[in-house]
């Protein structure tokens, strides 16, 4: 198979396709024969590679034979896709329990890469890859750059982490297979990243949403802009909304592609997004995706909202079974204009563990941040959820525009009147806001922490 991108006139090689900045004229793909594979030929390399991992887990993994069991599976009960519902659901605490080599199906020398979560919130999850793990996720990202119009003549700017964070490695060993020139920036430095991308003429930015923001905040403010040669970005491991999408275009004057990945999958390139820019499109030939209600995780059809839950069907040393994300999403098979036939997600919606419930109503970030963008505010904002007199309460911190800033205590009461009952009119609850002078919030390099929950600091 030849690793390069390619148009679907079938004209060979990566330089086939006419470039724009800021658009594609002609839907790139690295590798055609699987990204525009039929349905059919589809489901068939699943069925085969289901079959085949659930056998090798329950004979070589100790806590999958033991799960199974439990639930009164066997191996030979695994024939097909049809019958992914009667394995048992794989959780996080799972793989905490299981921490560091409970899940690894593999020989221990034939694994070549660890990558971690941060471990916030408990123990951390360690995924194992052999080298064969570590070329099939390079592949994932080579066809979402692909995708985002990259070829060899592009120069990759990646400002993701590197180290135990996937983003970095990821998108860099996609890039070296499309044959991009690739900068591994990684986070932080923010004048070196616009020197590099004014000096090297980077054309595809791989980031975190909220640090492309602060890059083109930065480039503006530095009067830069008609110096950068960006023609698209590649932006995940947050939560971000059309209306950020829309804004970061704007300011930077590129087309915006959302990824999405995970660590306990493989990191990102388990979906991307197309030029069409309606969803993500899943990598079925090594991920099953499944759609469940949480509360009873009964797996639920085409279009209906549930939690994400995901089956590696490729991995050798951390295949994951029925692994619940947490993600609320939308699976949808529609026909898509760019050509390729695997399934596409919807962006994350919340998440089924992470959402806000304050005073009863189930708050998502993403609401919040759909009314201040819409309402001119920059993606600058922080949420802060605590408890008073045994009730709950929820302030939100939102940075004004140069523009905007007035030290008129007038002007900015009304601003913040507005925002409250704009913000009232989408979750039907009040809730406090306090405009902020610019620069005010500290900018993330990262994932940006947008919530601040204290409700645990209090007693009663």
């Amino acid at each position: 198979m030849t690793q390069a991108a390619f148009s679907p006139s079938g004209m060979e090689g990566r330089n086939a396709a006419i470039k724009q900045k800021g658009t594609m004229t002609m839907e790139h793909y690295y590798q055609p024969e699987i990204e525009c594979a039929s349905a059919d030929q589809i489901r068939a390399w699943q069925d085969e590679r289901l079959a085949k991992t659930v056998k090798r887990v329950y004979e070589h993994v100790e806590f999958y034979k033991k799960k199974m069991d439990q639930a009164g599976v066997r191996p030979e009960d695994i024939q097909s896709v049809d019958d992914l519902h009667k394995l048992p659901f794989l959780t996080k605490d799972d793989l905490r329990d299981a921490y560091p080599y409970g899940l690894l199906a593999a020989p221990l020398s034939d694994c070549v890469r660890i990558q971690s979560t941060s471990g916030t919130t408990g123990r951390r999850v360690v995924a194992f890859y052999t080298q064969h793990d570590l070329n099939l996720w390079e592949d994932c990202c080579a066809r979402a750059i692909a995708a985002a119009g990259g070829t060899n003549e592009d120069v990759v700017h990646v400002c993701y982490g590197y180290g135990l964070f996937t983003g970095g490695p990821g998108l860099n060993g996609g890039s070296h297979k499309i044959g991009s020139l690739t900068l591994p920036m990684s986070s932080g430095n923010t004048d070196r990243q616009i020197q590099f991308m004014c000096d090297l003429g980077s054309t595809i930015l791989c980031c975190t949403p909220s640090y492309a923001a602060y890059l083109a905040e930065s480039i503006w403010e530095r009067g830069l802009q008609d110096q950068i040669k960006l023609k698209a970005g590649i932006f995940g491991a947050e939560a971000w909304t059309e209306e950020m999408r829309r804004d970061i275009e704007q300011k930077l004057g590129i087309k915006a592609f959302d990824i999405y990945g995970l660590t306990e999958i493989s990191g990102p390139g388990v979906s991307f997004e197309c030029s069409e820019q309606t969803g993500m499109h899943i990598n079925e030939d090594h991920f099953i995706a499944e759609v469940i209600n949480p509360n009873t995780g009964e797996v639920l059809r085409d279009g209906e909202k549930g939690e994400l839950v995901f089956t590696s069907i490729t991995k050798e040393a951390f295949p994951l079974l029925r692994y619940r994300t947490r993600d609320i999403c939308i699976l949808s098979h529609k026909k898509c204009s760019c050509g390729r036939t695997h399934v596409k997600m919807t962006k994350p919606l919340g998440r089924s563990d992470d959402m806000l419930i304050v005073k009863g109503v189930n708050v998502f970030p993403s609401q919040i941040e759909t009314v201040l963008l819409n309402q001119g505010y920059p993606a600058n904002y922080q949420i802060l959820v605590g408890r008073k007199n045994n009730s709950d309460t929820i302030e939100v911190q939102v940075e004004m525009t140069p523009e905007m800033f007035s030290d008129n205590a007038g002007v900015v009461a009304e601003r913040e009147k507005k925002l409250v009952n704009a913000l009232k009119a989408m979750l039907g609850i009040y809730v406090k806001v306090k405009l902020v002078n610019p620069k005010t919030i500290t900018r993330s390099e990262g994932k940006a922490v947008r919530v601040i929950d204290q409700r645990n600091l209090y007693q009663g």
